[in-house]
């Protein structure tokens, strides 16, 4: 069997939020239109919008409402200021691809040197055929953008350096242990809807109250950013995992 793809983010969202374990993980999401970005704003004042299909944080803008009167954007480094809604909302039309559109809430990262980073979890079947997560990694925003991802200039950093100022050792492996199950259960989840999945990548945000969020799941994840650790034991058995669900088809 062929390993199964899914580019639409709603779809793997809403195949997620049948678990109801799962679903205090996952950031309020829905498809993007004029009244539904004025209502989440409104509720969560902070919003992303992102394209439901697309790859390496392309397309991705931060939206936010300052006040009643004070409304903003940022699309790469660039940001965009607007007095009323309207405002903001043809701005928006004018710079963002036009395709179907997701707003997310937006979620408050913690920081590392004052750069924003979150987390992705490579979950993978072992050669037995049971989901595992095979590795954890940072990224490190680049300081004038608001995506983390490597290809728009994220900085690939361990996850032990990045929350080893928000957290003790033994804290920091309790939360690697419950990033791992959380992994686990998402790959589990996603493959009731979609049996053909093999590996997974969960873009994971902590907040500021150190709760992890799953932003959204990658199903062609990149493996090569784990080559980045110094432990090189784990990238080697991606590969070899790799090779034993490839080598089935």
């Amino acid at each position: 069997m062929a390993i199964q793809r899914i580019v639409s983010k709603q779809a793997k969202t809403e195949a997620l939020l049948q678990s109801e374990e799962l679903r205090s993980y996952i950031p309020d999401t829905k498809a993007y239109s004029r009244h539904t970005l004025l209502a989440m704003l409104d509720q969560y004042g902070m919003l992303y919008i992102k394209p439901d299909s697309g790859t390496f944080g392309n397309g991705v803008i931060k939206v936010e409402k300052i006040s009643d009167h004070s409304y903003r954007f940022q699309s790469g480094t660039k940001i965009n200021t607007f007095t009323t809604y309207d405002g903001l909302f043809t701005g928006l039309e004018r710079v963002r691809p036009k395709k179907k559109y997701l707003a997310q809430k937006g979620i408050h990262l913690l920081r590392h040197h004052n750069r924003r980073f979150d987390l992705r979890v490579m979950v993978q079947r072992n050669p037995s055929g049971v989901w595992e997560t095979t590795g954890v990694i940072g990224r490190l925003s680049h300081p004038a953008k608001i995506v983390t991802n490597y290809h728009s200039g994220g900085t690939i950093t361990p996850f032990e350096t990045l929350m080893g100022s928000h957290l003790q050792a033994d804290a920091r492996d309790k939360y690697m242990e419950r990033l791992h199950r959380l992994g686990v259960k998402t790959a589990e989840q996603l493959s009731v809807r979609y049996p053909g999945l093999k590996e997974l990548g969960l873009d994971v945000a902590v907040d500021t109250d150190l709760k992890p969020w799953i932003l959204e799941v990658n199903t062609k994840p990149d493996p090569y950013i784990f080559r980045r650790l110094a432990d090189k034991s784990i990238f080697r058995r991606m590969r070899r995992y790799a090779a034993a669900y490839t080598s089935k088809r």
